[in-house]
């Protein structure tokens, strides 16, 4: 019997021995891991004072408002600028530098006016102009306080106190660009294939699309974020309705799923095969319906990227795609059936188990919404944080010139720069808003404080994930190690497992949501210098940032795992962290079968049953903001792109499915460990009974034979 015993446990740690005042979660208890414990509070205490720095410095008009020339913002209320909401380039020609690409600021002055020009005018044109008001409007594109009577229009041009010609722009982003359209093939403004410059030449409009194409590479990323802001306000509603039918879709599972398991389980196969049926057979539709349609044979590759997703609905080769997709993941799906038909018969015993749990502690449906609301806080604050720090720089001014000058490009006082040499040695330069920076000690620690705010949202994050686990953890083993369910069960399971977390394991959720966010830290670091590197050639650093990249996002998925099952084992015996993880290590590896092939086969299931609700959400969805449901037809927003509300809701329904159905999963991981330990301490004698109901014993250890009892068992 030794050697057998030997054997079987291995390296592996030795069993729970039979204990018969065990009754599941340890009551007296000590604090664990203090040390972690107070390196928490004291980055906290840190971390609320860099949001107090942050703040103090921050200023987020620099990212909502355009700036001038002179540093000042373009329609901030309280400002002379107020109402003077859009930026006007006196000559976006000069727009055309990779200077615009890196800061949104060309070498020309800029000024804030209440509407961009809607005429083509010159200087010197509306100065000699017959027409009343003609140099009343012009004068609105001048620098502020401008008088044309005081200077002859040569000095005006000079000191650059007007633009020489102002012509036809719209809005973009706030900012005055050139109103350029295609007609015939032909570039134009306005009726204009050329303009005067002010200076008595003719110049080709293709100048000024250079201009502000320079511009528009940056500029289309903030007007595609502008749009979808514009769709996100006139659809939340309905995204809002949407989520609330996942919320409702995913109570109802829930509520089937504890009295009807077995059913439900099956049920939620079929329709998931189902559904994707559907998807295949609706993909071949589509790509029938198009086919000879003009421009429906166009290549993806050859079409390029493209902000409205409409495009790709109308090439066969989109449908063709998805239809492939659909099809690979059917088969998956009817293979891993096939094959696992046997362990989903004991899956199911194990979920039939988990809603009776879930049943008695109803509560425990509410907590993810408790982290939710906590993780909420943490983005927001972390959000916040990062906004104020990247705009909490001084304001930079550059020289800018057109000729040659040895001071170009260099930091100027635009208060004092009339008074230096500059202007002697360099009569054209001009001191120009260039970026928000600076040289002070604090600025230098700007991105020392941003990469510890990013740090402190992952430890913070993942702490309080640590103790919606711990807390799930605990009230769900104290279902199990009832003997008689549900009258031995302690009252109020959820909420003592909260406050024992809290009072005596927050150094140990510390500790776990620590090393994890080191890890994730490793690898954001690894992700910038992967994005730095592709314009590199070097191709042995980038396949061992590959190969590093590979193993970290592996060594995140085995922490998750572990600090899983480390505090189930902190919920039920209160030990600190590295213990827990040990003996959760050892008695998974001692029963490394069963959580092969059932533990991950229930982890299946609940996969299936999030895209039950997430595919029945999001194809209602899709139907809805396409305007396919003739009873709601008129009802449906117009949108810019209607894909952003649908993949919001599908997006939304699959965190809602994920919260709800997490608790499951908790709820069977901790009844998985209960159970190997029930098997160990107990043997289903009269003298040392198992805890587990005698369906799910039957069931769990039906082709398992049950390991041999360690030395001084009854068994």
């Amino acid at each position: 019997m030794g050697g057998q015993r030997e054997n079987y446990y291995g390296k592996h740690g030795t069993p729970q021995k039979y204990d018969p005042t065990f009754r599941g979660p340890i009551y007296n208890r000590g604090c664990t891991d203090i040390i972690c414990c107070v390196l928490l509070l004291v980055a906290i205490v840190g971390y609320v004072v860099v949001g107090v720095v942050a703040w103090t410095h921050g200023d987020p008009r620099k990212v909502l408002y355009p700036t001038d020339s002179h540093g000042q913002f373009c329609g901030q209320q309280g400002t002379p600028n107020q109402n003077k909401p859009f930026l006007f380039y006196f000559d976006i020609v000069k727009c055309a530098s990779p200077m615009v690409l890196l800061q949104l600021q060309c070498p020309t002055t800029q000024i804030c006016v209440n509407q961009c020009p809607n005429r083509y005018m010159t200087y010197l044109g509306a100065l000699v102009s017959q027409t009343s008001g003609d140099m009343d409007y012009y004068r609105q594109f001048c620098i502020p306080g401008f008088n044309n009577t005081q200077k002859a229009a040569i000095e005006v041009l000079r000191d650059r106190e007007c633009p020489a010609m102002i012509i036809p722009s719209t809005p973009l982003v706030r900012r005055c660009f050139p109103a350029i359209h295609a007609s015939g093939g032909v570039i134009m403004v306005g009726n204009e294939t050329t303009y005067d410059d002010g200076q008595g030449q003719r110049r080709n409009v293709t100048d000024l699309l250079e201009g502000a194409k320079q511009a528009n590479v940056v500029l289309e990323a903030r007007q595609l974020a502008m749009k979808i802001f514009e769709d996100f306000t006139v659809s939340w509603y309905w995204i809002i309705i949407g989520l609330a039918i996942a919320m409702v879709g995913s109570l109802i599972f829930i509520v089937l799923l504890r009295f009807l398991a077995g059913i439900m389980v099956w049920v939620m196969i079929v329709m998931v095969i189902l559904v994707l049926g559907y998807g295949i057979f609706h993909c071949y539709l589509e790509y029938a319906k198009l086919k000879g349609e003009a421009g429906s044979d166009v290549s993806l590759t050859d079409l390029g990227f493209q902000t409205d997703l409409r495009v790709y609905l109308h090439l066969r080769q989109t449908w063709l795609a998805f239809m492939i997709i659909l099809c690979i993941v059917e088969v998956l799906i009817v293979l891993l059936l096939i094959f696992l038909r046997k362990r989903i018969l004991i899956a199911i015993a194990l979920i039939k188990e988990a809603s009776r749990a879930v049943g008695h502690i109803m509560m425990s449906l509410l907590y993810p919404l408790c982290t939710f609301f906590l993780l909420c806080l943490c983005i927001a604050y972390w959000a916040c944080t990062a906004v104020f720090l990247s705009t909490s720089n001084e304001a930079i001014y550059k020289v800018f010139n057109e000729s040659a000058c040895q001071f170009s490009g260099q930091t100027c006082d635009p208060e004092t720069f009339n008074t230096t040499n500059i202007t002697k040695l360099c009569p054209d330069a001009q001191c120009l808003f260039a970026f928000y920076g600076g040289e002070t000690a604090y600025h230098k620690y700007i991105i020392a404080l941003q990469f510890f705010n990013l740090f402190m949202f992952f430890w913070l994050a993942n702490f309080v994930i640590a103790l919606g686990q711990v807390t799930l953890a605990g009230a769900f083993a104290s279902y199990y190690w009832a003997f008689k369910k549900p009258d031995d069960v302690p009252a109020f399971p959820l909420f003592s497992a909260f406050g024992r977390a809290l009072r005596y394991h927050t150094g140990s959720l510390a500790f776990g949501s620590l090393i994890l966010a080191i890890i994730q830290v490793i690898r954001v670091i690894l992700e910038y210098l992967d994005h730095r590197l592709k314009a590199a050639n070097n191709k042995l650093a980038k396949f061992l940032l590959s190969c590093l990249k590979c193993c970290f996002w592996c060594l995140e998925k085995f922490i998750k795992f572990l600090n899983r099952n480390a505090y189930i084992m902190i919920a039920v015996y209160g030990t600190n962290f590295c213990t827990s993880a040990r003996n959760a290590f050892s008695l998974l590896m001692r029963n490394i079968i069963r959580v092969a092939v059932l533990d991950k086969v229930t982890d299946f299931l609940f996969f299936l049953g999030k895209l039950l609700i997430v595919g029945g959400v999001g194809v209602l969805a899709f139907f809805f903001f396409t305007n396919r449901i003739k009873l709601v037809q008129d009802t449906a927003p117009s949108l810019n792109y209607y894909w952003i509300p649908i993949l919001t809701v599908i997006v939304g329904s699959y965190l809602i499915a994920h919260g709800f159905l997490s608790v499951y999963g908790m709820c069977v991981d901790t009844l998985f460990l209960c159970f190997c330990e029930d098997l160990e301490r107990n043997d289903g004698s009269p003298e040392r009974p198992y805890f587990m109901s005698p369906a799910l014993r039957d069931i769990l250890l039906r082709g398992h034979p049950e390991p041999p009892k360690p030395a001084g068992s009854h068994g």
